[in-house]
């Protein structure tokens, strides 16, 4: 079956993610566009996948837990888990792996943490865009520990990506997907980097705004919308 996805989104916890990416908006908003599955991707941090995850499930849509880890080379690694209790373990492991930089919500924005019905239950105060302390060398087999996959974001970028920040891609990472931001430069980053001809290749919209959830382009072949089917595809 053809699946329409985007596992690439931000809620209002993510300190550059607007507040109206509330976790009702999400949801409501990609029930809208025609979205099968999403993902809630905030920076460092999982903390608001239980609402949203809620939220989907009332709505009858499919959300995977999961987030946009910053690591120490300041690369942008997606990681997803196949449980909310796996990715809230991994969000607290990550926690301690911050520099203790309080964030200042007039520069930053608020960190506001939701209920499945909207309302705040509280902020975060240590600021998640910072990196972490996990190595792009060493963050999938440290996802894996938790139970989860991930791959380099938006590589087509010319900031935190992994081509703009390292410079190549290749088999030491152990990486067997990538995310493609604009898939018209597919062909051309494939020309120069050919390790990505070995991987799967997606696109997400990296939303931290309502108006900038796209309205679905790609879609991922897999047997049945199931969470193990996706994490397969994904491998």
């Amino acid at each position: 079956m053809k699946v329409q996805y985007d596992f690439h989104i931000h809620s209002c916890l993510s300190p550059c993610g607007d507040n109206d990416m509330t976790p009702q908006n999400i949801v409501n908003m990609s029930k809208i566009m025609g979205y099968d599955v999403i993902a809630l991707t905030d920076h460092n941090t999982s903390r608001n996948c239980p609402a949203v995850m809620k939220a989907g499930k009332e709505a009858g849509l499919t959300v995977i837990a999961g987030m946009e880890l910053c690591t120490s080379e300041e690369v942008h690694i997606i990681c997803l888990f196949p449980d909310l209790e796996k990715a809230m373990a991994f969000s607290d492991y990550v926690y301690t792996t911050l520099p203790p930089v309080k964030n200042k919500p007039s520069i930053f924005g608020d960190q506001l943490i939701c209920d499945e019905n909207d309302e705040v239950i509280g902020t975060e105060e240590k600021l998640l865009i910072t990196a972490s302390s996990i190595s792009c060398m060493k963050v999938v087999e440290t996802v894996k520990k938790y139970g989860g996959i991930c791959y380099p974001a938006h590589i087509d970028r010319s900031s935190f990506s992994i081509l703009s920040n390292l410079g190549t891609i290749n088999e030491s990472f152990g990486f067997t997907c990538a995310e493609i931001f604009d898939m018209t430069k597919e062909k051309e980053l494939k020309e120069k980097h050919t390790y990505l001809n070995n991987l799967t290749i997606i696109s997400d919209s990296d939303a931290h705004y309502l108006e900038k959830m796209r309205i679905p382009e790609y879609f991922i072949e897999i047997p049945e919308l199931s969470i193990d089917s996706i994490f397969n595809y994904l491998r």
